[in-house]
């Protein structure tokens, strides 16, 4: 018969190891969240009057000059006032909406890595590793998120992180998850038609943004207009709780968007790639200005940008961390492609060759380059730039069948928002979703910005028609296929 206790006796130390180990494990835990928590800077407390919300009868939320309103179904939000106040009236108009997105995050990551031990480990090393992103973010930006933070309150994620660091590294998060090989940031589509390309003789600008995480950012997208003193007014694409740039224009037509690269190493320290592309719009009034404004920057992870003006000026600009940027240049400066491998003296970089070699870059930049080829002098507008973004279409020199939701199309019917910008207009289109089968909503930067502008007097806004596919049953078709990968790797 079994003695147990000669069996505790025979493994007595085994188990106090085990039992230490398992004290150890959480005390190591709180020992990394302790020894790496980012402090918020000091603010001084806000006055009641200038967090006060209220509604209208046009269903318009406000806080003094701020307000957010729905716009079809794309969220406006119009920020105005010093980085406090900026950070402060964000999370006070949407809250709600923060919550919401936050809470489906953290659900696809659970559901990513079911092991719960696991992501507290991935957490604490994150932790860790960028203990000090903090010290390449501006003081505005950490005094406004600071202000965000406070305004958040009460916090509904205290067990994953405190406010003010979990928010600095969500807006991080771009450089945090290129730092990782299999990174969702990897594939998106951009191009530009100078002006003897387009019947109005303006500039203008479309982009593919495919950022698969949760459907809240597709769904519940939203378009920041942020007036702040001493800079230039400016428009970004994104989601509640996130006012960088991945995709923005200013009020003097300098348009902007990134697209993820690979080259060179990781750095843990740096300018976040968001918020590189946001400093160029608040202070770049064309394009040489704005590439003066990325050289000076200090970046964290390897990217490509895409900067256009009011004039037509378009240039790609590919940067890696501790390199000098280069400007690649093009054939045709009014027909300019963009999608996410290298070109100039990064091409020969092995992550380069990786990305060449496991995702979509190639076909659907050979896609771009053909139906670029054929835009006729004088012949270029929104509506064609629209119907480009939602081609479904693989390139002639590809092998075999081309099905709606191909990864290789420009419009994989996975993208998390598509734009199309006239710079010389200072106009901005915006896809409503589902990814970019939806409308196309207009803003008009020079009537949201003017002193005088009252949201409440704006008509219904001007939008462009559905792909047809959303009522014919291709859609649904389309979506069921794109969640296959055709591509070993990340398969973008």
């Amino acid at each position: 018969m079994l003695n147990p206790v000669g069996a505790l006796a025979r493994h007595k130390k085994k188990l106090i190891a085990l039992v230490a180990l398992l004290l150890l494990v959480p005390a190591a835990h709180l020992v990394v969240c302790a020894a790496t928590e980012i402090e918020p800077p000091e603010l001084g407390e806000p006055s009641p009057a200038t967090l006060q919300e209220r509604r209208d009868d046009h269903g318009i939320r406000r806080i003094g000059r701020s307000y957010a309103r729905m716009r079809g179904n794309v969220r406006e939000v119009y920020l105005e006032g010093d980085p406090e106040t900026l950070g402060a009236h964000h999370a006070r108009l949407l809250r709600d909406r923060m919550i919401a997105n936050e809470t489906d995050l953290w659900s696809d990551f659970a559901h990513a890595i079911r092991f719960s031990p696991a992501r507290a480990l991935l957490m604490d090393i994150g932790r860790v590793r960028y203990r000090h992103v903090d010290r390449g973010v501006p003081d505005a930006r950490l005094r406004e998120l600071a202000a965000e933070a406070s305004a958040f309150a009460p916090e509904p994620f205290e067990d994953t992180m405190p406010t003010f660091q979990r928010l600095l590294f969500l807006h991080a998060l771009y450089d945090i998850a290129l730092s990782f090989e299999h990174s969702p940031l990897i594939g998106c589509s951009s191009f530009a038609l100078g002006p003897s390309r387009t019947e109005s003789g303006h500039a203008l600008m479309a982009r593919a943004f495919d950022f698969e995480a949760a459907d809240a950012f597709d769904r519940d997208k939203a378009v920041f207009f942020v007036r702040s003193p001493g800079t230039i007014p400016f428009a970004s694409v994104s989601w509640p709780g996130m006012i960088g740039v991945m995709s923005g224009t200013n009020l003097e037509g300098v348009t902007i968007v990134v697209h993820g690269g690979r080259a060179r190493e990781p750095r843990t320290s740096g300018l976040p790639v968001i918020y590189a592309l946001r400093e160029v719009l608040e202070r770049a009034r064309d394009t040489d200005e704005a590439i003066a404004v990325l050289r000076a920057q200090p970046i964290m992870v390897s990217h490509i940008v895409m900067v256009d003006d009011a004039k037509g000026h378009a240039v790609v600009v590919e940067r890696a961390p501790g390199e000098q940027d280069v400007v690649r240049p093009v054939s045709d400066p009014d027909r300019v492609a963009l999608t996410n491998h290298f070109e100039g003296s990064f091409k020969d970089d092995p992550r380069d060759t990786t990305v060449r070699r496991i995702s979509t870059t190639l076909p659907r930049r050979a896609r771009l380059d053909e139906m670029l080829g054929d835009v006729a002098p004088r012949s270029g507008n929104v509506e064609g730039m629209v119907r480009m973004l939602r081609d479904h279409t693989c390139a002639k020199n590809l092998e075999g069948t081309c099905e709606l939701g191909d990864r290789r199309t420009i419009d994989a019917l996975i993208a998390t928002h598509g734009i199309v910008v006239d710079a010389t207009d200072r106009v901005l289109w915006v896809s409503e979703g589902p990814h970019l089968s939806g409308r196309f909503v207009r803003f008009d930067l020079r009537t949201i910005f003017a002193d005088d502008h009252d949201p409440e007097r704006d008509p219904e806004p001007i939008t462009l028609p559905e792909d047809p596919i959303l009522h014919d049953g291709r859609y649904e078709t389309g979506r069921a296929h794109a969640g296959r990968l055709h591509f070993q790797g990340d398969a973008r």
